[in-house]
C-alpha cells in the first residue's frame, strides 16, 4: 500500500505539473488567442475582437491567477469550451475520433511490443544463429525510416500496386456502421495498413532492447545456478531470463505510448484516419486553441497513465522494487 501510495501521489504532482506548462505555455507566446485566429483578417472590429476573446477565455482584465483556478477547474470537469471550427463542445468533439485513434494505436502498440520482446528473447537465446542475424537488424533499418515514409510506402504497394488494402478512411463509404461481420470486416481492412505502419516503426526498438536485456541476464549467476540444476531451457528462457529481462522493457513500453501518439498523426493524416491526430492537424491549422489545449491535455493523461500501469507490473513481476 504504502508503494501504491508513492506512486499515484507521484502521478498526480506530475499531472500537475503538466496541466501547469499547459496553462503557462500559450501565455508565453506574443499577444493571445483571439489575435492569432484574427492575425490573417481585416477590418476587425473591436466588438469582434472582445466576443472572441470572451469566448475563448482571454480575458486581458482577470488575474492570471484566477484564470489559472478557472483553468484547473474546467480540466477537472472536462470542460474546454466550444470548437471554434465546428461550434460544439470540444470534448464531445473529441469524442468522435477518439475510439478509432485507441484502437488503432492500442492494438498496433501491443502487437508491435508482444512481437519485439518476443522475437527479442527468441534472437538472444539462440545468439548467432540465423534469425538473430538476420531479424533484428531488417527490423531497426524500419525503425529508421520516417513514419510517413512507411506509411506512403505501404500505400503505395498494397493499395495503389496491388489494390489489396483501401488506401482511406475507416470504412467505406456509404455503409451504414453495424455489429455485422460484414462491417467490421471492413473497418479491419481499411485499419491494416495504418496498424502495420506503426508496428514496422516500433517493432525493431523492442527487438534489440529485449534482446541486449536478455543477454546481459544470461549472464546472471541465477541463470547459470538454473543451468546446472538441470531446468528444462524453455524454463530458464522464460522463467529465470525473459521475466527479468522484460522489467526495463515496461518502463519504456509507457513511455512510448506518447511517441506513438505523436506517429500516429503522421499516420493517420497519411491515410485520412478519422482520429485524433487528424484532429490534431486540423485544429493547428485553423487555431483551434481549446481542441489543442484538450488534446495535449490527452496526450499528456496518456503516458502518466501507462507510466503508472508500468510501475504497478513491475512491482508484481519484481517484489524487490516495492522498498525503493
Amino acid at each position: 500500500m504504502r508503494y501504491l501510495a508513492k506512486r499515484f501521489g507521484l502521478f498526480l504532482v506530475t499531472l500537475w505539473a503538466a496541466l501547469t506548462i499547459n496553462f503557462i505555455l500559450p501565455r508565453l507566446l506574443p499577444g493571445n488567442a483571439a489575435e492569432s485566429i484574427l492575425a490573417g483578417m481585416r477590418n476587425v472590429t473591436p466588438a469582434a475582437y472582445h466576443a472572441i476573446c470572451a469566448e475563448l477565455g482571454c480575458n486581458l482584465h482577470q488575474s492570471v491567477l484566477l484564470s489559472y483556478f478557472q483553468y484547473l477547474g474546467n480540466c477537472i470537469t472536462l470542460n474546454f469550451g466550444l470548437s471554434f471550427q465546428y461550434r460544439i463542445p470540444v470534448t464531445q468533439y473529441i469524442m468522435i475520433g477518439l475510439p478509432w485513434t485507441l484502437a488503432l494505436v492500442g492494438v498496433a502498440t501491443v502487437i508491435s511490443f508482444l512481437m519485439g520482446t518476443l522475437l527479442g528473447v527468441v534472437a538472444a537465446w539462440r545468439r548467432g544463429g540465423r534469425l538473430d542475424s538476420m531479424l533484428p537488424p531488417f527490423l531497426f533499418l524500419l525503425t529508421a525510416f520516417p513514419v510517413f515514409f512507411l506509411a506512403i510506402l505501404l500505400l503505395l504497394v498494397f493499395g495503389v500496386g496491388l489494390h489489396w488494402f483501401p488506401l482511406t478512411s475507416n470504412y467505406t463509404f456509404g455503409v451504414v456502421p453495424s455489429l455485422s461481420l460484414g462491417y467490421i470486416g471492413d473497418v479491419v481492412s481499411h485499419a491494416v495498413l495504418p496498424a502495420t505502419t506503426l508496428v514496422l516503426s516500433l517493432a525493431g526498438s523492442w527487438v534489440y532492447t529485449m534482446r541486449n536485456n536478455m543477454v546481459t541476464t544470461l549472464a546472471e549467476d541465477y541463470v547459470r545456478m538454473a543451468r546446472a540444476k538441470g531446468l528444462r531451457p524453455w524454463r530458464i528462457m522464460i522463467d529465470y531470463c525473459a521475466r527479468n529481462a522484460i522489467l526495463p522493457n515496461l518502463a519504456g513500453f509507457a513511455i512510448q505510448i506518447g511517441f506513438v501518439l505523436g506517429g500516429a498523426i503522421l499516420v493517420e493524416y497519411t491515410f485520412s484516419y478519422p482520429g485524433v491526430g487528424g484532429d490534431f492537424v486540423s485544429a493547428t491549422d485553423a487555431h483551434d486553441f481549446p481542441v489543442l489545449a484538450a488534446l495535449f491535455l490527452l496526450f499528456t493523461l496518456a503516458v502518466l497513465i501507462c507510466v503508472l500501469i508500468a510501475d504497478l507490473l513491475t512491482a508484481i513481476l519484481d517484489p524487490r522494487t516495492r522498498e525503493s
